[in-house]
């Protein structure tokens, strides 16, 4: 395992410059120890064997420690830029596939209109009127730039684009399109599309209206450069460094978002199992991520299709201003840091690994304090350790951080995207259901029902065939309507009774939904209800998507209209979780402006209920992103929001408004409300603080706040997690055991207190961090627990100052403070002699008590 990481670490360390930089001072760092190592040993004296001990145990830590942090985060940026391609692959070849889904049903409904199939049976002849209403399906349906009609030789009898008229095929198709039940997709090089290198075609063949032979056959041209073009482009890297691609089952390249980098046509490596090693490609390396589809509605899509993303390795790893540096309150950085188990593995294993290196060096600046003559003989041995240390601790924590900022900038990049990638797939398919009423609106047959002055239990019954025909196509609805001038439902289908829906007709539609469908202006207008509970869907919320029927002889004589019943329920939730993907504790949202839930992968919070979000997100403006670090159900979360804004001229210059916000939360753990351990920045002690030859401390800290036990009596230090918690009857504040004694020692039990709760009268939190500083005070021994070690400087009695509580007699827990840092720093003082003088007498030490009330 170790083998196959460095060859990982091989691979693509030259190409990240800041790991690089941590590895250099880690290795410098490493033999600065190695130095102090050799030194200790060529002034070997009885007092130095603790010393040599501590500096093997140091060494040994550095060399784990840097393989481990090296591997971690060459592993988390990998990780992070194969997650952030594969999600724009997975995209890609997701909304190809959802768009397809919707021309596999248009061609089948277009395929049966009458008035086509009587002109291409020849009973109608009238080429203008056929024109008009095939462009009036290409004003609806903007996705294609041609509709052809052709007879069973291959001859074009109707075409709408001018620009490559074409007057006969011999293209294969045609016959297969003869000769099957369903659609045919093709997608090559053809004739019917002269001056394109491919055309992606929906044909289905065409019936005569009496005999039911066949007569020939509709094409559906989808214009494939555009749409693959609008997706690249909502959707491409901002910096350009990665290329997004879609591609065949032989891994050709069939549309690029760069053609002039990836060309179209051009065979490319793949990497389906989503592997972290490089492909080469035009003598470049690159990261890759590949996908195929998954399906939509059964739907697969063309055979073998696959999005991807490729990424030069050597711009892949680029450092850039990074939103994960956002500041966040020291508790809830804290907070986010203590579930790092969870998270992120890699960056607690570090952060345990640093903390053993760190309680390590603390040991050993412990064990050396003191004052005799033999030690004068390594003065600049134990200056060495002290001061490299600190460098050890300044280094770890910015390792740490740069890791923490990799996994949050992760999280942050992968809820914004998917919220981006929620919106898409909204606008994109409430586009198709503002198409789909309109057209069905221009029916010949409803159109002339409708007009006539009294509607016929035989005219009832076409109506409703062709509508149940429409809903058994487009399942999307699970009702379709249509109505008079005063808003009576005349006929309507039910999808789950697959016909007619007898409890609807007679009923009428609202009055403020019927003035608006009646106030349409002409045939591309149409009205959508607001997102509410609706009688049309079982009183659950939903969009009713109406268009007016217009008169067949005068257009602007409005003689009743039609309304279909998006399934709102089951189509969200599976945008909402197909968007997700998967991902494990990442729920997402639908929202409105006010925050009302329109829908929800949380169970807990079901639609129309109210999302709990910050005001400045339901005021972004529409297209705009944004993520953050937050606050979501008690947990600690990263939060990515998009704001809708349309789809081709959806939303955008149709005069309909409705905006939608999408949100997505990933959560890394429950908050934990404890205080941090202080600004480590500020606590840093400055040269002129930290004298040679005055006292000497080991500080520690206490709710944020730093605390000083005299050197002197300070053992060591041993992990929190050492503690074996017991109480046998004792008094509160004494809250264990432990086992202590060195290697090749007997060892011994004693007590441990919790010098927190004898600062501010409660019990402290045990946590990843905690600490036990073993204290000796005669011939007697303790543990005290503390949230975190800090250092063991020295001090020259005029800074040290006695407190306002402080007695002759020595009766008190803090009798002195430190003024470090020219006053900017105070460390308080712990008396150990009244610890131990007042645990004997069976009382617990404490604060007087109006600092207690402060602490409280």
């Amino acid at each position: 395992m170790r083998d196959t990481t460095a060859h990982k670490n091989d691979v693509f360390l030259p190409y990240m410059r800041d790991v690089v930089r941590s590895e250099q001072s880690l290795r410098e760092l490493n033999l600065m120890w190695r130095m102090i190592e050799s030194s200790a040993r060529m002034n070997y004296l009885t007092e130095t064997k603790a010393i040599l001990q501590t500096m093997a145990a140091t060494r040994a830590g550095f060399d784990q420690l840097e393989y481990e942090l090296v591997s971690s985060l060459v592993h988390e940026k990998c990780a992070n830029v194969l997650m952030e391609i594969g999600t724009k692959a997975h995209y890609v070849i997701d909304i190809v596939v959802r768009n397809l889904y919707e021309r596999t049903a248009d061609v089948g409904f277009l395929a049966t209109d009458r008035d086509l199939c009587e002109f291409v049976s020849g009973r109608q002849n009238d080429p203008e009127a056929i024109h008009t209403r095939l462009l009036a399906y290409r004003s609806k349906y903007s996705v294609y730039d041609e509709i052809m009609l052709l007879d069973k030789d291959g001859n074009v009898l109707m075409q709408i684009d001018e620009h490559a008229e074409v007057e006969g095929s011999i293209e294969p198709l045609i016959a297969q399109t003869l000769e099957s039940d369903g659609y045919v997709e093709t997608f090559r090089a053809t004739d019917l599309r002269p001056g394109k290198q491919k055309a992606l075609i929906y044909s289905q063949r065409m019936l005569d209206p009496a005999t039911h032979a066949v007569v020939g056959m509709l094409c559906l041209c989808f214009d494939f450069e555009t749409e693959m073009h609008g997706i690249f482009e909502s959707h491409r890297d901002q910096d350009e460094r990665s290329n997004m691609l879609l591609l065949d089952s032989e891994n050709r390249v069939i549309a690029s978002a760069d053609p002039l980098w990836v060309p179209v046509g051009a065979i490319v490596p793949v990497n389906p199992d989503g592997s972290m090693r490089l492909f080469m490609f035009g003598g470049r390396k690159y990261l890759i991520q590949t996908f195929g589809a998954e399906g939509y509605q059964d739907y697969m899509g063309p055979p073998g299709w696959q999005g991807q993303v490729m990424v030069p390795v050597e711009v892949a790893f680029m450092e850039e201003g990074d939103r994960s540096s956002m500041p966040l309150a020291p508790s809830v950085a804290e907070g986010l840091l203590s579930h790092a188990e969870t998270f992120s593995p890699p960056l607690y294993k570090i952060m345990q690994a640093a903390e053993t290196i760190q309680r390590v060096v603390w040991n050993g600046q412990v064990m050396t304090a003191g004052t005799g003559d033999n030690l004068v003989q390594l003065k600049s041995v134990l200056e060495q350790i002290s001061e490299t240390g600190n460098r050890s601790n300044q280094l770890f924590s910015q390792s740490i951080a740069n890791l923490y900022e990799t996994v949050l900038s992760s999280s942050l990049r992968g809820t914004e995207f998917m919220s981006h990638l929620l919106v898409d797939l909204l606008d994109r398919n409430l586009y198709e259901r503002a198409n789909d009423c309109r057209w069905w609106a221009l029916t010949p047959a409803l159109r002339n029902a409708l007009a006539a002055p009294v509607q016929t239990e035989a005219m009832v019954k076409d109506i409703t065939a062709i509508l149940t025909y429409i809903n058994s196509l487009y399942t999307v609805y699970t009702r379709i309507f249509v109505y008079d001038t005063s808003g009576r439902i005349i006929a309507s289908t039910l999808l789950a009774q697959i016909g007619e829906d007898r409890a609807m007709v007679g009923t009428n539609i609202g009055p403020v939904t019927l003035q608006s469908a009646m106030a349409l202006a002409g045939e591309q207008d149409y009205h959508v209800t607001p997102f509410a509970p609706s009688p049309l869907y079982d009183a659950r919320p939903t969009y009713v998507y109406h268009a007016a029927i217009r008169h067949p002889d005068n257009a602007k004589t409005i003689v009743g209209g039609i309304g279909i019943v998006f399934d709102a329920a089951p189509e969200f939730s599976a945008m909402l979780h197909g968007g997700l993907n998967g991902k494990a504790g990442t729920t997402a949202f639908f929202i409105n402006r006010l925050g009302h839930i329109i829908a929800s992968t949380d169970p807990s919070r079901p639609v129309g209920t109210l999302l709990d979000i910050d005001p400045v997100v339901l005021k972004q403006k529409n297209g705009y992103s944004t993520s953050t670090i937050t606050i979501h159900d008690g947990c600690y979360a990263s939060m990515g929001c998009t704001v809708t804004s349309g789809y081709r001229e959806f939303k955008v210059s149709d005069g309909y408004q409705e905006d939608v916000i999408a949100v997505v939360f990933e959560s890394f753990g429950e908050v934990r409300e404890r205080v941090p351990s202080g600004n480590k920045t500020a606590t840093t002690l400055e040269s002129s603080s930290a004298e040679c030859g005055g006292k000497q401390f080991a500080t520690c800290f206490i709710d944020g706040n730093l605390y000083a036990i005299p050197a002197g009596q300070v053992l060591e230090a041993l992990p929190g997690s050492n503690l074996l918690p017991m109480t046998m009857g004792g008094f509160e504040g004494r809250i264990g055991m432990l086992a202590y004694g060195h290697d090749n020692e007997e060892k011994k039990i004693i007590w441990v207190f919790d010098l927190g709760y004898m600062v501010r009268g409660r019990l402290t939190e045990i946590t990843r961090g905690s600490q036990i500083i073993v204290v000796q005070h005669g011939d007697q021994s303790i543990g005290l627990l503390v949230d975190e070690l800090h250092g063991v400087p020295e001090f020259s009695d005029e800074l040290i100052s006695p407190t306002p509580f402080s007695r002759h007699d020595g009766g008190t827990l803090i009798p002195q403070v430190i003024r470090a840092n020219q006053g900017k720093v105070l460390i308080q003082v712990i008396n150990l002699d009244y610890v131990y003088s007042t645990l004997k007498a069976g009382e617990m030490p404490c604060m007087p008590e109006p600092v207690m009330e402060d602490a409280a």
